[in-house]
């Protein structure tokens, strides 16, 4: 087999673009360089706290931040992530890399995600990005869409007792004394039922703006807690709409004087009572609320459908939330190539 020259891979990089990598937009759009400063504080120790200069150096931290987006882009996991950078050039070209350059190994993805979720940086990574979404002219148009959806993980096969004891939040007698199976076991993932099936995990509540349908905040939290819950950590101020879409999950007394305290119109959906059936009017009239309401919807399936699904194989709430919130940052990254197609210059 003879061996891949430089003008060999030049075509097949050639051949990719002309099949419209995906990934060559997402690297041309995103300001990886701005992200440093905070991608650094969880990965290299300032000169004056190294002992030494010994030793092999750190893989870039920026290379390391666009290998896990890369993972939230496509759902893979540590092993998975290392083996397609290796196998695929589109991959490799998106890192940066050559054929012959050290590629991440599942052991460094690892430690590399936990160190920003133990410092609780994928958030601030998020704010930041929607700040540089802000000065390209993608502010917060046209009103807020609150929404939320399950996130599964791996089922723990408990008992009823051992559930009962986890809810109440406390370890299981029997765990205490068997570390390795306890590290196994999620204390933060609850059960919930939605349309009459029961659901293990997460919930991913979103805050997303009607005219660029972008998720401005999000919030992460066990799948019990009750969608309306959430909202406190949703609304926002900066919005250039005053309008608040939403299903009739988040409909309530208490919900519809909150939005009137912040001077926002509410457009959530109104529910019929035991007795007291949804009028003609109100149905319809929650109809053409679903026309707004509706685009929340696409970002989940674009989540579930075109990124690889939201399953999330990691255990404990603050891995989760680093999971979750790479997972909807990768979606803007995504969706800002889509609106630059769209409209080049936003107004």
């Amino acid at each position: 087999m003879a061996q891949m020259g430089f003008f060999d891979l030049s075509d097949r990089y050639a051949s990719l673009d002309a099949k419209k990598d995906p990934l060559v937009e997402i690297d041309t759009v995103v300001p990886w360089e701005e992200f440093r400063p905070t991608l650094e504080r969880v990965w290299r120790k300032p000169e004056t706290e190294r002992k030494s200069r010994a030793g092999r150096k750190p893989i870039d931290a920026v290379l390391m931040f666009k290998t896990l987006v890369l993972s939230a882009l496509y759902n893979l996991s540590d092993d998975q992530i290392e083996y397609q950078v290796r196998d695929r050039l589109s991959f490799m070209r998106f890192l940066g890399l050559g054929l012959e350059d050290r590629v991440p190994d599942a052991k460094t993805v690892w430690l590399y995600r936990e160190g920003l979720a133990q410092a609780g940086l994928v958030e601030e990574l998020f704010k930041q990005f929607d700040g540089y979404l802000a000065r390209q002219g993608y502010i917060a148009r046209g009103g807020q869409i609150l929404d939320a959806s399950i996130v599964p993980v791996p089922k723990n096969r408990n008992t009823r007792e051992e559930n009962k004891t986890i809810k109440s939040g406390e370890v299981p007698e029997d765990w205490k004394d068997k570390p390795a199976m306890r590290s196994q076991k999620d204390l933060d993932a609850r059960w919930t039922k939605k349309h009459g099936k029961s659901h293990y995990g997460y919930k991913n509540h979103v805050n997303v703006d009607h005219k660029h349908k972008l998720v401005r905040r999000y919030h992460v939290s066990d799948a019990a807690l009750h969608d309306s819950q959430a909202v406190d950590h949703l609304l926002m101020r900066g919005n250039t709409g005053a309008g608040v879409w939403a299903d009739s999950a988040y409909r309530s007394e208490e919900m519809e004087a909150k939005l009137r305290d912040r001077k926002l119109t509410s457009h959530i959906h109104r529910k019929g009572k035991r007795g007291k059936p949804l009028t003609e009017q109100a149905k319809a009239s929650n109809r053409t609320k679903s026309t707004v309401r509706v685009r929340v919807e696409h970002i989940f399936g674009a989540q579930t459908n075109d990124m690889g699904g939201t399953l999330v194989r990691t255990i404990g709430m603050v891995r989760a939330k680093a999971k979750i919130g790479m997972k909807n940052l990768a979606y803007n990254m995504r969706r800002l190539v889509q609106l630059r197609r769209l409209n080049p210059s936003p107004a």
